[in-house]
This record gives C-alpha cells, structure tokens and sequence, in this order.
C-alpha cells in the first residue's frame, strides 16, 4: 500500500477473500452513492427495502473507484472495477478487521445509554491536538457503521476513537471484538431502549459487553456516580482487566470533580486526578457536559495523551448538528435564540437539555420555550417518563412547554395550565404553531427522539421571518 491509498485492489481482496477485478486504488469507503466521494471503494449493502447493487452504476459514474458486490449488476461493462464476495456485510467487516490489524493506533471504544457520541466527538479533538486521529462520524455505531468507521481508519492513525451502540442485549459484544480497544469508556447506564429490556440491570449488562474485546492490559473506564457501577466493576473484573479508571463526583473517582461553575454557553470546571488539580474551559454548555470531559480526559490520559493539551482543548468543542447547536434566528422586532436539540432524545438527556435551556439568555420579555417530541422506546413506562418530565421543567423554570406526540400529551396535561404552550399530534403541526408563538428575545429549545422528526421544526424555525404575534396559552 502507497501512502496516497487506503486500499489496493489487492490488500481489499486479501482482506475479504474476494475475487478483485481490475487494478484499482482507493482513498476511502462509501455505502452511500450520493455522498461518495471519487475514489472511494463503493459497498453495495443490501437491506429490507433497498439493495445497493442497484446503485453501482451511479457510484462509478460519480468516480467509485471501484465497487464491493456480490454479483455483476446489470448493464456493466466487463472492464468495470469490482471486489466481488460472498456477503458484501460480511465483506465490510473483513475490511474493518483487516483494518484494526494492521494498525498500531491507540483505540478507544465508548458506549453509554447518553452521551457517547459527544465523548466520542470531544476525545477526538483532544487527541488531534496531539497526533493523527481517526474516529467515526456521525452516529457510525452500529453493525455497519463501526466496520464502516474501521474501514476507513488509514495505517498512519496514531488514535482511533469508535462509538459503540444497541438496542439490544448482544449488539455491543461483536462490535467491540471488532474494534478490540484499547480503553473501553462506558459514559452512563440509563434507562434508554428500555421498551427491548425487562429492567435498567440489563441495559447494564449490555453495555458491559464492550469489555468482551478490550485488548490484553486495556483500561475500563466508568463513572463512579452511577447506580451501577459495581455492576460494571464486577463485570469488568471477571474479564480479568485490571486497570480501571472512575470518573465522576463520588469521593472515590480517579477523576473527581471538585467544582464547576456552569453558564449560559460554556462551563468552568476544577477537577482532581491523583496529585494533580485541573483547572479547564468546557465550551460547550451543561452539568452533563462536565461529567463527559471528566471522561473524555480519563481515556486521553488511559491511550497515552498529554492532560494539559487534552484539557485545553476542550475549550475548543464545538456542538454537533441537532446535538445543542444554538443559532440566532431573525424574527420581526428583533431575534430570538434557537438551541437544536432535535437529533434524539431520552430522559436523562431531556432532563440536561432543559437544564440548559433554564441558563440560556433571554432579552427584554423574552421566555423560555421548550419544544418537545416523543421519546421513544421507553416501553411500558413511557407515558409515565414523559410525564415526570414536568419537574425538571418547574425546577428549570421554563416559561411555555409546546409538545407533540401521544406521549408528550401526557407531559402536556402535567403540567401547570400557566406552562402548556400548546399541543399537535406530530411535529408538521407542532412546527406551524411554534413558528407564530416565538418572539424576539426568547430562548427556544427543540428536542425529542429522531423518530419524532424534530428538526421539521427546527427548519420552520430557522425562515428569517416570524409575524411578532405572542400566543395565549393553548388551553
């Protein structure tokens, strides 16, 4: 392999056991034909409602350099650079593993029921500061997108950085023999997916299985407030890993925070680990986003990086798309602040969303306004999780609560009257309402579970125009 390649048609043949035809180089590894990029190794996946066979041709065309099937598609010509395998999924994974053993990267794996994506995001920047960094984009952390994301990790990497996820008991332990970290970070266990669970133990459990491919000497890092913790511990310990690292406010956590002081828009924070006090910036806002820079600063030091780099560059962070990005929007008689919460939802992220919206600026007779979408997957309990959701709404004294979905419904009638926005059976109608209701100097804060398609009305609220109309409360 040339510096300038990620694959050689040769090394992608070895890798899978495929028959290579032609003589191709790539640069990198695509499943999607609309966002390919030329030269990369197009992976025709295939799934319930789609076949990705059937895009071939359009990948070659936008400059594939060559294309991983299980069968000629039709209408190629002869001389078309193919891989061709018995599963193309399978195929992934072999160009995933092939990839981990041939690198000497320090690999960190991070799952959690919240906030592993934001961790995954933060350690990355740490340790880009620090060497050549490869992690997963977006949510890649799934049965194709790790091997995806492994894929794509070049020999030069010094650090990769994969997020692990599930929804069901046996999704992480594949994943994790796959990526065989190096440091294994569980953020939190919580009761997300809980609807595929009898009980939170299990979720436990599940996210304990990210242990199953630590490498030998490899560090568990967990956090030390969580309820289970020595569930954890006990795990981590019968697969025999001696090191671990805790995280957290307990009197007992490696990295202890001391204190914080938590703003509008960013945090400062004292923690203690060993002998050492650190003192940092966190730019980006919340409580919960403290305990993640406790985390994201056990892994870099657990792979090998240089604190007080890891450290100052986490004033650096910047938010995700749907993950607290904040936007100013132009209304008429002024502006209004909208926080894009839209891309997921659980009740424990909920909660944090709202503690930050409880912070945010407002102006003159600005409110505090809380757009919310169902949380789903919560199981028998849901409609009573949403409902609870009414006492971090009092105690962050959000001024109007507008909501849509069947479970939202029943935040709807928790609440006081004096709160209820207004409520819409999905989130097309709730955009419509919420656009007339906003006004210049408040603070908007959108958020539910993708599924709710949130971001309909994050896009509505995005227009540079709003008519200045205050709405009455919908009751």
């Amino acid at each position: 392999m040339t510096a300038s390649h990620l694959w050689t048609a040769a090394e992608a043949a070895e890798a899978t056991g495929g028959q290579s035809e032609g003589d191709w180089a790539a640069n990198g590894v695509s499943i999607d034909s609309r966002s390919l990029q030329p030269g990369d190794l197009f992976v025709a996946l295939k799934g319930p409602s789609f076949d990705g066979h059937d895009f071939v041709g359009a990948a070659l065309e936008a400059g594939a350099a060559a294309a991983l099937v299980e069968r000629r598609p039709e209408g190629l010509g002869d001389r078309a650079p193919l891989l061709l395998v018995e599963d193309t999924l399978k195929g992934l994974w072999a160009l995933g593993r092939a990839a981990r053993a041939r690198s000497a990267a320090r690999i960190a794996g991070i799952t959690g029921s919240v906030g592993k994506t934001g961790t995954r995001a933060a350690l990355q920047r740490c340790l880009a500061a620090q060497g050549e960094t490869h992690a997963s984009t977006a949510s890649f952390n799934n049965h194709w997108g790790v091997p995806l994301s492994l894929a794509r990790m070049a020999p030069s990497a010094d650090y990769g950085v994969f997020e692990l996820g599930m929804n069901r008991a046996g999704e992480i332990g594949p994943l994790s023999r796959l990526v065989r970290p190096d440091v294994a970070v569980i953020t939190t266990v919580e009761p997300v997916h809980i609807e595929f669970f009898d009980n939170v133990l299990q979720i436990a459990d599940a996210k304990a299985e990210i242990f199953e491919g630590l490498a030998p000497g490899g560090v568990a890092i967990l956090n030390r407030d969580n309820g289970f913790f020595p569930n954890l511990l006990e795990k981590a310990e019968a697969r025999g890993i001696g090191r671990l690292i805790s995280f957290g406010r307990h009197p007992e956590a490696d990295f202890r925070l001391l204190d914080c002081s938590l703003h509008a828009t960013c945090s400062a924070v004292r923690a203690h680990f060993k002998e050492r006090e650190l003192e940092y910036c966190l730019s980006l806002p919340g409580e919960h986003w403290v305990f993640n820079s406790l985390a994201v600063l056990a892994a870099a030091h657990a792979l090998g990086a240089d604190l007080t780099v890891a450290a100052s560059a986490l004033a650096r962070l910047e938010p995700m798309k749907g993950r607290g990005e904040s936007h100013k929007v132009a209304c008429d008689g002024g502006s209004f602040l909208l926080l894009d919460e839209s891309y997921n939802a659980n009740p424990a992220s909920m909660r944090a969303a709202l503690e930050v919206l409880s912070r945010s600026e407002t102006r003159d007779a600005g409110r505090r306004i809380a757009v919310l979408g169902d949380m789903l997957e919560l199981g028998a309990d849901s409609a009573q999780r949403h409902a609870n959701l009414a006492e971090a709404v009092e105690a962050g004294g959000i001024d109007l609560v507008y909501s849509c979905g069947p479970d939202m419904a029943v935040l709807h009638e928790a609440l006081p009257k004096a709160r209820r926005g207004a409520h819409a059976p999905d989130s097309k109608a709730l955009a419509t309402i919420v656009k007339a209701a906003v006004g210049p100097g408040d603070a908007v804060m959108v958020k539910g579970s993708l599924g709710s398609r949130m971001a309909v009305v994050v896009e509505a609220l995005m227009q540079p125009t709003c008519p200045p109309l205050r709405a009455a409360n919908g009751d």
